[in-house]
This record gives structure tokens, C-alpha cells and sequence, in this order.
């Protein structure tokens, strides 16, 4: 699961941009290699919320097939979104209130949460931690009702066993 289901406009976040920052993105997006995951870094050091910064970050980590650390960036993101729209700490804790409170504060950052949340629980299912995966989708799909977020189908391919979900050979990386 790639968080790239967020387009531009999805992306737009209020707040002053850090020319720097701004900057190190551009830098980063443009090389792609090792000297990105350092950019994205430096990015997030200046600023540790920047929600760009991390989902770019966690971009990088899932194409490296680094699945551990992307599981930390998905949980960064969700912090940083949780905390802005009021959303417990604890992912297990939201509920269906939480969720129409979040909505007043923000449509798209609700998303994004529970983008980031069906994003940590597919890692999890490559990485074959099937308990944590699957407990991530559940709650996705309770809390998303008409399936936007498309958490559904990988609880019925859990459910039904029509798939074997296993992970990828490591390759050795080409840069």
C-alpha cells in the first residue's frame, strides 16, 4: 500500500513553508537514490511534522522495501495528523466520534490518517505479521463504512484465503 493515493491537491497543508525544507524536498524527489532518504531526513529535522517530508520518506522506504522503517513513518504520519484533528493517540482507540470530530477539523487529514493506518497494516501483512496487519484493517474498514479508502479487499483476501500475501525476495539495491 503506497500512500500515493493523494494527489497535489490532497497535499496542500496550511502552515508557512520553510524554504529549506521546500528546498531539501525538491532535492530529494529529483535523485530518488541514497542521497534522498539524507535530504528527506535533513527535511524532517527542521521540521519533524512536515507531512510532505514523511510521506515522501515513507515512499522512499517502501519502494527500498524497507517495510520496518516504513511502518515507523506510517505511525509518525499518523501522529502528526492525529494530533491535528484530535484524533486519541492510540490508533485502537479511535471511534466512530472520533472520526465525525476529525471530520470538522479536516476531510482530507481524516484520510490521510486512515491512509497512513491501512498503510502500516499492509506493511505488516508483507512482513507477515499477520495479527498486527490485520487488526490495522479492521479498523480501517470500521471506520470507513463505504470502503473509500479500500482497506475492504484486503480483509476479504484475509478472510477468504484467496491469496497468499508473502513477502518479496530482497533484491540488492541498485544504488
Amino acid at each position: 500500500m503506497d500512500l500515493q493515493e493523494f494527489n497535489a491537491e490532497m497535499l496542500y497543508f496550511e502552515g508557512d513553508g520553510n524554504p529549506l525544507v521546500d528546498e531539501l524536498l525538491e532535492k530529494a524527489a529529483s535523485d530518488y537514490g541514497p542521497a534522498s532518504e539524507v535530504m528527506l531526513m535533513r527535511a524532517l529535522a527542521l521540521d519533524g511534522k512536515n507531512l510532505v517530508a514523511l510521506i515522501g520518506l515513507y515512499r522512499f522506504y517502501y519502494y527500498q522495501g524497507r517495510y520496518a522503517d516504513g511502518i515507523k513513518v506510517a505511525h509518525r504520519v499518523m501522529a502528526v495528523v492525529g494530533d491535528k484533528i484530535g484524533f486519541p493517540a492510540n490508533w485502537k482507540d479511535i471511534s466512530l466520534l472520533s472520526v465525525k470530530n476529525g471530520l470538522v477539523h479536516s476531510f482530507c487529514l481524516v484520510r490521510l490518517y486512515f491512509f497512513a493506518l491501512k498503510a502500516a497494516g499492509y506493511l505488516h501483512l508483507r512482513m507477515l505479521n499477520y495479527e498486527d496487519g490485520r487488526e490495522m484493517i479492521e479498523k480501517v474498514v470500521a471506520m470507513d463504512s463505504s470502503d473509500r479508502i479500500g482497506a475492504k479487499l484486503l480483509l476479504d483476501i484475509l478472510d477468504n484465503k484467496k491469496a497468499d500475501i508473502v513477502p518479496f525476495p530482497r533484491q540488492p539495491e541498485a544504488c
